[in-house]
């Protein structure tokens, strides 16, 4: 994974700010998959402050065009990339689409929105990475309908060995705007979290799937 320090200890601010990340070790919260968390990540939040947007926009923008060139098309994934894939598609001037989980059980039973065509060279756009499994799956549905996937970009990360391993066997490239480490790194400088709030959000990290069982 490769991001940018300055970028990401100022993500790290602005989505504490927003209160798109919330840290709660003493009454965790319960994810999709079960999983016991002291940390809950809402990106979507982002859009409703159009100043955090407009840095995401444009660091997500700039760090795309740095890496990869001009693709022929932004993917954003479903749903909660799709907002910031269009604000970053509209700032380089380029074509959007967004992949859902799963093909539509009705009309044409698109699994991606928009226009794609063969050999085009697309960066995906992801708001959150877990343990990618869903941010692979966007990328195996591009693939399949013959684009060219240069690499993903993602608002933030929670640094998982899982994340890294899944992305390594893909031989796909992720970069992100900010991470956990830096999180609760600025989360303790500035004392939102105490020593033993910190020491909680460290060993959450080691075994997310095991703590608090």
């Amino acid at each position: 994974m490769v991001l940018d320090k300055d970028t990401a200890k100022k993500t790290a601010e602005l989505l504490l700010q927003i209160n798109a990340i919330k840290l709660n070790p003493e009454n965790p919260f319960t994810w999709a998959s079960g999983w016991r968390s002291p940390i809950y990540c809402d990106n979507r939040i982002i859009l409703s402050h159009p100043d955090v947007r407009n840095f995401v926009r444009k660091e997500m923008a700039e760090q795309l065009k740095g890496r990869y060139g001009t693709p022929d098309c932004i993917a954003g994934v479903a749903t909660g990339a799709i907002g910031i894939g269009a604000l970053v598609a509209d700032y380089l001037g380029l074509p959007f689409i967004y992949v859902r989980p799963e093909p539509k059980a009705h009309g044409r039973k698109n699994q991606i929105e928009g226009s794609l065509s063969e050999n085009q060279t697309v960066v995906v756009i992801e708001d959150l990475i877990s343990t990618g499994k869903s941010s692979l799956n966007a990328v195996k549905a591009l693939k399949e309908n013959g684009a060219n996937v240069k690499g993903m970009l993602a608002i933030f990360s929670y640094g998982f060995d899982l994340a890294t391993e899944n992305f390594e066997n893909e031989a796909l490239e992720l970069n992100t705007l900010g991470d956990y480490q830096h999180l609760i790194e600025h989360a303790s400088e500035t004392d939102a979290i105490s020593k033993t709030q910190l020491e909680t959000l460290i060993q959450w990290r080691k075994d997310p799937a095991n703590w608090k069982k």
